[in-house]
C-alpha cells in the first residue's frame, strides 16, 4: 500500500476556521520511535487495548509523545490503520486528538499522537486515578462540553462528514488542563453526500452501542448521539455502561438511571466522589439531555450542535421541553437483563 500518497503532503486544514493555520504532521522511521519509547520499553506503556499498546516517548527536540503500537499486522489491523490516519489528516479541532505522523515499515504500523499527561477520562472514573478524586463537577462539565464540540465538529463542520463509532471513557483524553480531546477514531466512518446512513458491520463497545446499529447495523450520526448519552451518565454518576446487580446480573445505566429521573431523585445519580459538591442544575441538565440522547428510537434523539447548546444551558425554551417528555412521566421497567450477546460482532470494553 502506498503509505506516503495517503495523504497529500502531510497537510491538513480545518475547513471551519478552527486554526486557519494549516498542521503539519510527518513520517516517523521505526528508528527514531524506538529511541523515543527506549525501545518500547514496559516501563514507557500507557495502556493497552483490542488494538495494541500505548507508550509514552519524547523526540529529540524534547517534545512528549504518545505512540500506539498495533499488535499483530493482519488485514483488519492494516484497516484500522489507514482509516485512523485518513480521519484524524481530515480534521483539526481542539477538543480533537492531534495526529503527529505515523510509521509504516515491514509489519510494523504505528501513529503518533500529542501526549495527553491526564490520559484517559476511563483512568479518571473506573482506572487507577479513580481514587484520587480529580473531576471536580467544574471540570466534569467542561468535559461533557468539549467532547460533544469535537463530535459535533466531525457531525456537522467536517467535509465530509464523519462518524467515529466508538464513542466511550476511554475515547476521551484529558490534556494537562482537563480539556477533552476525542481519539480513537480507528472504526470511523465516512458519511456519503445525502445519506442517512451507512449499514456496515458492528463495530464499537458493549454498553454504549445504539439499538438500531447493534441489531441492524444502520450506523449514521445519531449512533453517536447515542454512544455519547451513556458516557454523559457515566460521568455524572461515575458508574459503568453496564451497571452490575450481583455475580451474573446486569443492567444497563440507562435502565439504572431513568426511574430515579421519573421520581426526580437527581441526587442519587450524582457521582459519591463528588461529595455532594455539583451544581444541581447543571447535573439535572446533563442527565436529562443523556437520557434524550441514549433514546431507544432515534429520531427523538438531538443532533450534537443541539447536544452543545442544551450543555452550555443556552437552549433553556428547549430544555423545558425535553424535562416534560413522557419519558420521565412514569417509571420505566427494570427488570434484571444479561446484557452479553454472544451472536454480535462487538468489541468489548477492555
Amino acid at each position: 500500500m502506498a503509505f506516503r500518497s495517503m495523504i497529500c503532503c502531510g497537510n491538513s486544514f480545518d475547513r471551519k476556521g478552527e486554526g486557519k493555520k494549516q498542521t503539519k504532521w510527518r513520517i516517523f522511521s521505526l528508528k527514531e520511535l524506538h529511541a523515543a519509547t527506549n525501545n518500547f520499553n514496559y516501563d514507557n506503556k500507557l495502556g493497552e487495548g483490542r488494538f495494541g499498546s500505548v507508550y509514552w516517548g519524547q523526540l529529540w527536540d524534547g517534545s512528549q509523545i504518545a505512540v500506539k503500537r498495533l499488535k499483530v499486522w493482519s488485514n483488519n489491523a492494516e484497516l484500522e490503520f489507514v482509516v485512523e490516519i485518513e480521519t484524524l489528516g481530515r480534521v483539526r479541532h481542539k477538543n480533537l486528538l492531534s495526529l503527529r505522523g505515523y510509521c509504516a515499515e515491514g509489519q510494523e504500523r504505528l501513529i503518533v499522537y500529542d501526549y495527553m499527561p491526564n490520559l484517559s477520562l476511563l483512568s479518571h472514573l473506573h482506572g487507577h486515578h479513580s481514587t484520587e478524586c480529580l473531576l471536580d463537577w467544574n471540570r466534569r462539565m467542561n468535559i461533557a462540553i468539549g467532547s460533544a464540540e469535537g463530535i459535533a465538529y466531525l457531525h456537522h463542520h467536517a467535509t465530509p462528514r464523519i462518524i467515529h463509532r466508538d464513542i466511550k471513557a476511554s475515547s476521551v483524553l484529558l490534556d494537562s488542563d482537563f480539556q477533552a480531546k476525542v481519539a480513537d477514531f480507528g472504526f470511523a466512518k465516512i458519511m456519503p453526500d445525502g445519506a442517512t446512513h451507512v449499514t456496515t458491520r458492528v463495530k464499537g463497545s458493549l454498553g454504549y452501542l445504539a439499538p438500531e446499529y447493534a441489531m441492524l447495523g444502520k450506523a449514521s450520526e445519531s449512533c453517536d448521539v447515542y454512544s455519547f448519552g451513556i458516557l454523559l451518565l457515566e460521568l455524572a454518576s461515575g458508574k459503568k455502561p453496564l451497571v452490575k446487580l450481583g455475580q451474573t446480573a446486569e443492567r444497563t445505566i440507562t435502565d439504572w438511571a431513568l426511574p430515579l429521573v421519573c421520581e426526580r431523585k437527581f441526587d442519587e445519580l450524582a457521582d459519591p466522589q463528588l461529595n455532594g459538591k455539583y451544581v444541581e442544575e447543571e447535573l439535572k441538565r446533563v442527565v436529562i439531555v443523556a437520557l434524550i440522547c441514549a433514546h431507544s428510537q432515534p429520531e427523538k434523539r438531538p443532533t450534537m450542535l443541539e447536544v452543545v447548546g442544551l450543555l452550555k444551558g443556552e437552549s433553556k425554551e428547549k430544555f423545558a421541553v425535553l424535562e416534560n417528555d413522557k419519558l420521565f412521566k412514569s417509571p420505566q421497567p427494570t427488570d434484571d437483563r444479561s446484557a452479553v450477546d454472544d451472536g454480535s460482532d462487538i468489541i468489548s470494553e477492555e
